[in-house]
């Protein structure tokens, strides 16, 4: 069985490549298709010896930083990539990967972490932090998400199977394309980030993540730039950097980019993570939690699968209710005053349920099963 995996972008090493990765561990002889590949170097051993298959637009101008405004050639790209020679192909898709097109023997199935993002739910907020709410720039970028939005429903018709990688996601799949998806967990390398029992924790905090306007990094700053009895280490690099930067108090230290033993370090050290994202699973809150962590998070969406409230019989974390500098504040209050009863063994016993082997068994499992199901119906066609 020829084996084609077609991934959105690689830019960086984050959570759709920790899962890429695991897909590539499962299926060692699959060809990788993505529209673009500028993965550094130190970056990209998770590719091994796989050929990497990358699209016309690798080649333009301003691509390698300005990939996010090419978003409206992305589609007609993904197109072009001929795939007729594989008996499987697994979309990996966050944008356009599950548009790639395939044939009627051809058993395609998409690990959707998201329909098109800012296409859908979050388009109002796109063209607010884009500055395109008005004017004929605006007019124009709502015209091409409305056609990015029939393309994408569209292509949902190609995919024999959907994977969604959190029941929040797949809720999401139901209402943006009417179909059903099995939910199997992303992976978390439990291996890499272990709790260190011999490491003191000291008196910091923690975050983590690409400097995007969703991840809402520039919010966590401003509530720790006020509350400078509280030291923040922040960890994470992208768009927004300088202006975060400009912004952090004295108590705020910037660190840039830190690799996985790095960030392991700063997570087994740190007094709890703090994460503000409305995420669609979040693997980083687990990496710490698999560290021995609590998380203090914001209290919708794949969070609530993978981290568990004071509420709780077992507790890993504490939820705020909205996205503002406020609710974080006061959730750090309640951390501090009731997060004791939150322990290390019970953070790395629930960060355990998402290992990679276990990611790597369900996919393989379920695979194998829909092919059976699918060259099962191939051959009664041909009889008939």
């Amino acid at each position: 069985m020829k084996v084609a995996v077609i991934h959105d972008w690689l830019i960086t090493y984050a959570g759709a490549e920790r899962v890429l990765e695991q897909i590539l561990r499962l299926y060692p002889q699959a060809d990788v298709f993505t529209l673009i590949d500028f993965l550094p170097e130190n970056q990209r051993g998770f590719l091994h010896e796989h050929r990497v298959f990358t699209s016309a637009l690798q080649r333009w101008p301003l691509m390698r930083r300005k990939y996010r405004l090419f978003l409206p050639f992305m589609p007609m790209a993904v197109e072009q990539f001929d795939l007729s020679g594989y008996d499987l192909v697994i979309s990996s898709s966050h944008a356009v990967a599950k548009g790639v097109l395939t044939g009627p023997d051809q058993y395609h199935v998409c690990i959707c972490y998201t329909p098109l993002r800012y296409a859908w739910e979050l388009q109002h907020q796109y063209l607010q932090e884009t500055g395109l709410s008005r004017g004929i720039k605006g007019w124009l970028t709502r015209r091409m998400l409305h056609r990015l939005r029939l393309w994408d429903l569209r292509t949902a018709n190609g995919v024999d199977d959907f994977i969604a990688i959190s029941h929040f996601i797949a809720r999401r799949i139901a209402k943006t394309y009417r179909r059903d998806a099995t939910v199997i967990y992303p992976p978390v390398d439990t291996e890499a980030f272990t709790l260190d029992t011999d490491i003191e924790r000291e008196d910091f905090y923690v975050t983590a993540s690409r400097m995007v306007p969703y991840k809402k990094m520039e919010m966590i700053v401003a509530a720790f730039s006020r509350m400078p009895d509280r030291k923040l280490v922040v960890a994470g690099e992208g768009p927004e950097c300088g202006r975060i930067v400009s912004q952090a108090g004295k108590n705020v230290t910037m660190l840039g980019y830190q690799n996985p033993k790095q960030l392991r370090d700063l997570m087994c050290r740190t007094r709890a993570f703090v994460f503000a994202a409305l995420e669609d699973f979040g693997i980083v809150p687990l990496e710490a939690q698999a560290c021995g962590t609590p998380v203090i998070a914001y209290g919708k969406g794949g969070v609530r699968e993978t981290i568990r409230g004071l509420d709780h019989p077992h507790p890993t974390g504490v939820f705020f209710p909205e996205q503002t500098v406020e609710s974080l504040i006061e959730a750090v209050r309640i951390f501090e005053e009731g997060g004791g009863i939150i322990t290390p063994s019970r953070c790395r016993d629930n960060a355990l349920r998402f290992s990679t082997d276990r990611f790597r068994r369900e996919l393989k499992a379920f695979i194998e099963k829909r092919w059976d199901r699918f060259s099962d119906t191939q051959n009664i066609q041909y009889i008939l």
